[in-house]
């Protein structure tokens, strides 16, 4: 059995959980203190970072390089284009939310908020927050502005870019830090995304002390 090393709320681990899913690979999910790492979990990834795939005898790190892994090895569905013109703008956009947007918005709403309680590392940094809060805007509007041109966020076809974003933002939605209103084009997208199969077993996610929203399982919301 394939085993993944996570976090719910990481959306690195979330990322490779909706690849896995959209690949009907299963997996047995472990979650990881990764805070507190034991020494076997940092023989597993001396990185001492999840996800971490246990995949018959390899075991496979850093999320965008598990992402394609799977991607070479199991082809069908696609979620990266055949061209190189198209794979590159799914992993630019890859690297958009896991750093730009990460660095920006992530680190600065859901780790304040979530991560420091968690990890008893003391209270949330308001000016943090509030940075995240105002940066959040800026990332909701590219995405509106890209998907004014494209059905998806990377071009006509679902790609890991659109399952690298849901996982930021699906994080960011388990505790109301998205304005869903301020773009119905994102809005849309992510009702598309958030409806499929794949995508209900993170909906399910539950962090002790942090109950999600009533619209966050919603997929009329």
């Amino acid at each position: 059995m394939n085993r993944l090393y996570h976090f719910p709320l990481s959306p690195f681990c979330r990322k490779v959980r909706l690849t896995l899913a959209e690949k009907k690979l299963e997996v047995e999910l472990v979650e990881e203190r990764y805070w507190e790492p034991s020494a076997d979990f940092l023989r597993r990834n001396p990185a001492g970072k999840v996800p971490i795939l246990k995949m018959d005898s390899k075991l496979l790190t850093e999320s965008q390089a598990i992402c394609e892994f799977l991607e070479e090895t199991n082809p069908t569905p696609a979620l990266m284009p055949r061209d190189a013109a198209g794979r590159f703008e799914v992993r630019r956009l890859c690297a958009w939310f896991d750093d730009k947007f990460h660095d920006e918005v992530t680190s600065n709403l859901l780790y304040e908020r979530v991560n420091k309680k968690v990890m008893k590392l003391g209270y949330p940094d308001s000016k943090a927050v509030k940075f995240g809060a105002s940066r959040i805007k800026y990332h909701l509007d590219y995405m509106a502005w890209l998907l004014d041109q494209r059905r998806w966020l990377a071009g006509n076809e679902m790609t890991l870019a659109d399952f690298t974003a849901a996982a930021h933002l699906s994080c960011l939605d388990y505790i109301s830090d998205v304005d869903w209103n301020r773009s119905p084009n994102v809005k849309d997208w992510y009702a598309k995304i958030k409806s499929r199969p794949s995508f209900r077993p993170l909906l399910a996610d539950q962090v002790p002390g942090f109950p999600p929203p009533s619209h966050y399982a919603d997929l009329d919301f």
